[in-house]
């Protein structure tokens, strides 16, 4: 599993002009799902993600978490997350889990996130969506399990 998470001071996804999701300050987590993710994945990224310090404190440390500020995130399904490029110039995804698996982990992967304390909301699986992403710092961590 992997997650691209970018802390935002805002950030709205929207599918066919209709917004589906807004937050305020936070992440939004890119996430992709590869062949054999579960369980043992989801726990291990979003118990990271929720504690993650990368959020700055009076001093200008990045020492406070998304819990500490009370931040919310936003959830991307984004199989091209494992594209492989390294033979010709098309992108393979031979390693992205099929839709029927990785649907319902992404929707357990929001719930964990939730119930770690986040207000976490959803894209929609399988859209062509708009993601608008007001990157604060800008900060881009790249996380793998």
């Amino acid at each position: 599993m992997r997650a691209l998470i970018q802390r935002v001071s805002q950030g709205k996804v929207s599918v066919e002009g209709k917004n589906i999701a807004e937050i305020g300050q936070g992440l939004v987590i890119l996430l992709g799902v590869g062949d054999g993710d579960g369980k043992e994945e989801i726990d291990y990224l979003t118990k990271k993600i929720a504690h993650l310090r990368i959020f700055e404190d009076e001093q200008g440390k990045m020492n406070l978490s998304l819990l500490d500020v009370g931040g919310e995130a936003i959830v991307v399904s984004q199989f091209t997350l494992y594209a492989d490029t390294r033979k010709g110039r098309r992108p393979s995804f031979i390693h992205a889990a099929h839709p029927e698996i990785a649907e319902p982990l992404v929707e357990n992967f929001i719930k964990k996130l939730t119930a770690q304390g986040v207000p976490t909301q959803g894209g929609q699986f399988g859209a062509n969506m708009l993601v608008e992403i007001d990157n604060d710092g800008p900060v881009t961590i790249w996380m793998e399990k």
